[in-house]
């Protein structure tokens, strides 16, 4: 399919990392609009690229596409030649169950508890919040530490489109300190997010959270 090839998202949203993400994994060139659906004027011009104003939509030449698993399937498959997905079935199947886990358990309490009332403390932050999300993060990161030890996917140096959901939450929620001491408690978990933060498609995408 030709046409350019566009990612709309706001630069501080876990999801738009996750996209940007695997784009660069993938070696896809791509433009980005930085729109901030927080804000009246950025949620005007998002709503006509997405129904819901969510971040982010992909947009190659006249398709477009938004929800972010269904965005990293595409990266894959048109950009990546299929290597963010594992062959064999059982690893494709664990890839799955880390991104539903990721999505349904783990961005509330990651994210949208521990790191927003934890890193933006200054701003408000509420630290009942954090305790809660800390809790609430328990299950789901022990059970990600038991994927991980297992060796189907969360390997590191073995980049795959579950690393692509995890890692932007995980990187928000140890810029807390005690996110940081929990994640450290998962040594197979810990020895993943290490060597995936640390690799290029991350460094090259990671947002800067100063401004």
């Amino acid at each position: 399919m030709n046409g350019a090839l566009q990612l709309t998202g706001y630069r501080h949203s876990v999801y738009t990392w996750s996209a940007r993400l695997a784009l660069t994994e993938a070696g896809a060139g791509f433009g980005f609009v930085d729109l901030d659906p927080f804000t009246a004027e950025g949620l005007a011009a998002l709503t006509p690229l997405q129904p819901f104003g969510r971040v982010p939509v992909l947009e190659h030449g006249a398709f477009r596409l938004w929800e972010t698993a269904a965005i990293l399937d595409y990266v894959d498959a048109e950009f990546a030649a299929g290597r963010l997905t594992p062959e064999a079935p059982r690893a494709r199947a664990r890839m799955r169950q880390v991104i539903g886990i990721v999505d349904a358990y783990g961005y509330w309490p990651l994210v949208r508890q521990v790191f927003s009332h934890g890193f933006y403390a200054g701003n408000a932050g509420d630290p009942a919040e954090v305790s809660a999300g800390l809790m609430r993060a328990a299950t789901v990161l022990d059970t990600l530490e038991e994927i991980a030890a297992e060796g189907l996917v969360l390997t590191p140096h073995a980049m795959c489109l579950a690393s692509c959901h995890l890692l932007p939450m995980l990187d928000y929620f140890v810029r807390v300190p005690v996110g940081d001491r929990a994640l450290h408690r998962r040594r197979a978990l810990t020895r993943w997010y290490e060597a995936t933060s640390a690799c290029d498609a991350a460094m090259r995408t990671r947002p800067d959270l100063s401004a």
